[in-house]
């Protein structure tokens, strides 16, 4: 890994010309290809790694940028800073650790984009799998290369790992030197670099080719006479590589290998009945190829005197019933051949099992392009999207065909397809079961109670995706489909649902690459709901409602395949090399299939009427206050005018017009997308990435911010002049966080979620201009994140007199060490030792920190408490909905006593801490923050434990259920257990309140 890989911008290749200048003299600065035009015969090979074998870093870093709202072009600033005496130079050279590296740059990007840049989170995927993968064209061109005797070396600008290992994920089997620079101390377009990789081969500059992406690396190869290539894209740099070599570099048959052991059949017995077939007396040898994809019948490239053909035939052993049905492939592709539909020709079929085993059937070669990875690396936007258009065309294509002119009437049952598949499927994995998987169980029991009605009946491609595709080698044009194995009539919104399955799968899928964690937008590549759009539109039919079910089918099936190509696994049937991983993907796939069947469960708030469940009256109560009286007066006027910092408000229609507009726009908007998007984002929360932004919530709050519902937390009392938020008052915004509080994720999603809510408004209200431009500003837009750090494992952090971390004054600085954990914003675990910190950065001032805690843990701790009665509301919903739809004891859950009064004491505990929460907020905005403190203090110790209780009535109605990921509860009631100390423990708060009940009545 080094520099050339990630900086790819104009402006950084001019800054290394010019500082290469001094390493070589007498070039053109403006030449950006050098070439040595000696003769003689070439003997080795020497690769750069980085946007030569592995994709490039430089692209990365520019969408990584994008994906993290991170200004375009921060990581290329921070990396040629320095020049070669910069961080990333010294990294290179193993000058400096890790730790101390990501410090430094990170210091740097901040600095460079006046925010903070999660340096930790680019470094990790620079390093993943998912970037770290070679292309197979330079994989199959290395292999040619050392077949023909020649030297091949890898020669990387890279660093070391913090586990100790050199960052280099190659096979280093494929080459005969390795040069990196982290082990020599040296990095490109340093000259020793390339004359130790020249030494070590042992052959002279003329006898070499260097290939690399940056100009400045390949003039030093040039400039001691070594003959260049400049990469720009890894095809083009192959095919001039082919030229000079002067032999192909790639196989003549794309996507074939040598055939494996167990997949061999009979060549005499095959060369003699195509002898037969074709009518000829052939010279040659027979050549024999297996195709690499593909997990169910084995396909084979056959090439016979100028005759190249394909077979594709049954697997060896016992099959399960109706499966690999060669014979019916072979029946639909001569159909639809003759319908117009872009299929291969097929020649012949041969049931006659004597000749290779099992049946087979045979078709011509047709050459052109498979693109095995749905991302399209390599193309441009526009090309990416011709390509799905043209995939989608085909589609519709062969949804239309005229089922009795092709003679396809019988090909299938017509009617019911979605009931038959599901009961095929469920047979099809019982026959191969090998462990009980909770998920399938499940589906087996939801998917037949739950079928939509078919609309149509077409034919149905069966396993209709990308790499079932054959494309024209230079134009998006689909020359062939392939693979029609699982074809027959059916519901074409099946082939529709599974052509997505890889939207919803991750790029790093071993048996097949996703697109999930992909920026689609950035791509050029439709999204799984415009890909259907496009499809309703071609097909000219309305969208339907019952999307989610036809992608859990849709999973539900592969997983079914991939359990009976696991069985297969076992036995050494499989055609595939990889069909022992597919056990483990069964799970991972009937999962995906659950997560959309459970969708339904999160559509209560869709059905549910706009008001009525959570009406409540329109009276407002108008409340005054005086030290030791409480005087309510009830007005039963509902009119704008009692809708202000005088009136207690409590039913959402109560509210000012433009208030109330503001809340019936964002639950729409929590309908539309912050419940759909749930069970991702709960995906993402226990991934590898969990540690990095969710890409779905940045996109949701861009949609957020578009839309105006950003930062609606700041009081008005704090900003009255809207210059930041929204200008609601707290009583005001508690009607809305309510909202929010239904979902774990939609306070980030709003730019309302703790802790930055509460350092937003302090900055507000204490920062200097200057602190406000370099924190305020960040976090406000969603560009940055906080943390609050207070408790510490050694001492009992709620009594604040027992803090043990210290801060001294010293030499303009701040010097901090301590030792904190349970970080809010993060939860992570911090030590700090000697960290300086400049006086400028203290808010107010030295003596005034208690002053701003509590200006600060006013309006913040009342908002986790609004977020409560909204996530209650959701349990409670959750817990009636289930009761509703579950049988114990011979009659429904709902009809059970004690079912009932969980309900019932549910709703009233609800009701009373919604109440005294709009009251506490009412309070703040009447008499400020300080005089509230009381009604902070007492509903702080009724919210987390009402909810906690309500939660958990919920989860006891749900089972074993209520404690799974399935839902939300189990999260729910960590959440408000976790808050019964995390914001003050319930202690302390009945002490506050009763201390200051004593001192009213004294």
């Amino acid at each position: 890994m080094c520099l050339r890989q990630l900086l790819q911008s104009s402006q950084l290749q001019r800054a290394w010309r010019a500082a290469f200048l001094k390493h070589v003299q007498g070039r053109h600065p403006g030449a950006w290809r050098w070439t040595h035009s000696g003769g003689g015969p070439y003997r080795a090979v020497i690769f750069d790694m980085g946007g030569v074998l592995l994709p490039s870093p430089g692209r990365v870093a520019a969408e990584w940028e994008v994906q993290n709202h991170i200004p375009s072009g921060t990581i290329v600033k921070a990396l040629i800073s320095g020049g070669e005496n910069g961080p990333w130079m010294k990294f290179m050279r193993a000058e400096i650790t890790t730790e101390d590296f990501l410090q430094e740059f990170g210091r740097l990007c901040s600095e460079i984009s006046k925010t903070s840049v999660p340096v930790d989170s680019f470094f990790s995927l620079l390093t993943s799998e998912r970037v770290a993968k070679q292309f197979p064209v330079m994989t199959e061109a290395i292999t040619q290369i050392r077949a023909k005797g020649l030297q091949t070396a890898v020669l990387s600008n890279n660093f070391y790992l913090p586990n100790g290992k050199s960052f280099l994920p190659l096979d280093r089997k494929q080459f005969d030197v390795v040069v990196e620079s982290c082990l020599e101390g040296v990095c490109k377009p340093d000259p020793r670099m390339y004359k130790l990789c020249l030494e070590r081969l042992g052959r002279q500059p003329s006898e070499s080719i260097f290939l690399d992406d940056l100009g400045p690396n390949l003039k030093a190869a040039a400039g001691l006479g070594i003959h260049t290539i400049k990469v720009d894209d890894p095809e083009t740099a192959v095919k001039e590589l082919e030229t000079l070599l002067g032999f192909p570099l790639r196989m003549a048959v794309p996507n074939t290998r040598p055939v494996r052991k167990t997949m061999e059949i009979p060549k005499d017995a095959l060369e003699k009945y195509l002898k037969d077939l074709l009518g000829i007396q052939p010279t040659g040898p027979l050549e024999l190829l297996q195709f690499d994809h593909g997990q169910s019948n084995p396909t084979y490239y056959v090439k016979l005197a100028n005759h190249q053909l394909v077979l594709r035939k049954k697997p060896p052993g016992t099959l399960l019933p109706s499966a690999h049905a060669v014979e019916r492939e072979f029946r639909i592709m001569k159909a639809l051949g003759n319908a117009g539909v872009p299929v291969p020709k097929v020649l012949d079929l041969c049931e006659d099992s004597s000749v290779v085993g099992t049946p087979f059937y045979l078709m011509e070669y047709c050459p052109g392009l498979i693109y095995k990875d749905p991302s399209l690396p390599g193309l441009e936007p526009s090309q990416r999207r011709a390509i799905y258009t043209a995939m989608n065309r085909v589609l519709c294509k062969i949804h239309s065909v005229d089922l009795k002119a092709a003679g396809l009437e019988d090909y299938g049952k017509h009617g019911d397809y979605l009931a038959r598949q599901v009961q095929t499927w469920i047979k099809q994995y019982r026959a191969s079961e090998t462990s009980t998987i909770p998920a399938m169980e499940r589906l087996i029991k939801w998917l037949p109670l739950h079928l939509p009605r078919q609309q149509r009946t077409t034919v149905v491609h069966g396993d209709f995706r990308l790499d079932n595709l054959l494309f024209h080698p230079e134009t998006a044009e689909v020359l062939a489909v392939l693979d029609w194995e699982l074809s027959t009539l059916g519901d074409p919104l099946a082939d529709v649902a599974y052509n997505c399955l890889a939207h919803y799968l991750p790029s790093g899928f071993p048996i097949q690459p996703g697109l999930s964690d992909c920026d689609l937008t950035e791509l050029g590549i439709p999204t799984a709901e415009d890909y259907f759009r496009m499809y309703c539109l071609h097909m000219g039919i309305p969208p339907i409602e019952n999307w989610n079910f036809y992608m859990a089918f849709s999973f539900f099936r592969i997983a079914a395949i991939l359990q009976g190509v696991y069985k297969r696994s076992l036995t050494g049937q499989a055609s595939s090399a990889t069909a022992k991983q597919t056990g483990k993907l069964t799970e991972f796939m009937s999962n995906l299939a659950w997560d959309f069947a459970i969708k339904e469960g999160f559509q209560i708030f869709k059905e549910m009427p706009a008001t009525k469940p959570l009406m409540r009256s329109h009276h407002t109560w108008s409340l005054l206050r005086t030290p030791g009286m409480r005087s309510y007066v009830t007005s039963t006027d509902s009119s704008p005018a009692h809708a202000s910092k005088g009136a207690l408000i409590f039913s959402p229609e109560g509210l000012p017009h433009q208030v109330r507009e503001l809340y019936q726009q964002l639950k729409e908007f929590m309908e539309r997308h912050v419940y759909p998007a749930e069970p991702e984002l709960q995906r993402h929360q226990v991934s590898a990435e969990r540690w990095t932004p969710s890409p779905l919530v940045e996109d949701l709050k861009e949609k957020a911010k578009a839309e105006g519902l950003w930062n609606l937390f700041l009081p008005l009392e704090t900003d009255p002049k809207k210059k930041y938020g929204a200008g609601l008052t707290n009583m005001e915004y508690a009607h809305l966080c309510e909202v929010m509080g239904t979902s774990l994720y939609a306070p980030e999603i709003f730019n309302c979620s703790a802790p930055d809510t509460g350092n937003m408004e302090l900055l507000v209200r204490y920062g200097t201009e200057e602190q406000k431009a370099r924190w305020l500003i960040p976090l406000l837009e969603g560009k940055a994140r906080s943390c609050f750090a207070m408790t510490e494992p050694q001492v009992a952090s709620s009594d604040a007199t027992n803090i043990e971390s210290s801060i001294r004054e010293e030499d303009g600085f701040y010097v901090i060490n301590g030792h904190k954990w349970w970080i809010t914003g993060g939860h992570g675990e911090v030590l700090f030792e000697q960290v300086r910190v400049p006086k400028e950065n203290i808010i107010l001032g030295p003596g005034r920190g208690f002053e701003i805690a509590q200006g600060r843990l006013g309006p913040g701790r009342i908002h986790h408490c609004m977020r409560l009665i909204g996530c209650s509301e959701r349990a409670l919903a959750l817990m009636k909905a289930r009761v509703k739809s579950r049988v114990a004891f011979g009659k429904p859950l709902v009809e059970q006593g004690t079912v009932l009064a969980d309900i019932a004491l549910s709703r009233v505990e609800i009701e009373q801490a919604r109440l005294l929460v709009l009251k506490a907020a009412h309070v703040m905005d009447v008499v400020g923050n300080k005089a509230a403190a009381l009604d902070i203090a007492m509903i702080k110790m009724v919210a987390p434990s009402m909810a906690s209780r309500v939660i958990d009535r919920a989860i006891q109605a749900f089972g074993a259920a209520g404690l799974s990921s399935n839902y939300p509860l189990a999260q729910f009631f960590a959440g408000a257990r976790a808050l019964r100390f995390a914001d003050g423990p319930d202690e302390v708060h009945q002490a506050a309140v009763a201390k200051m009940e004593l001192k009213h009545h004294s």
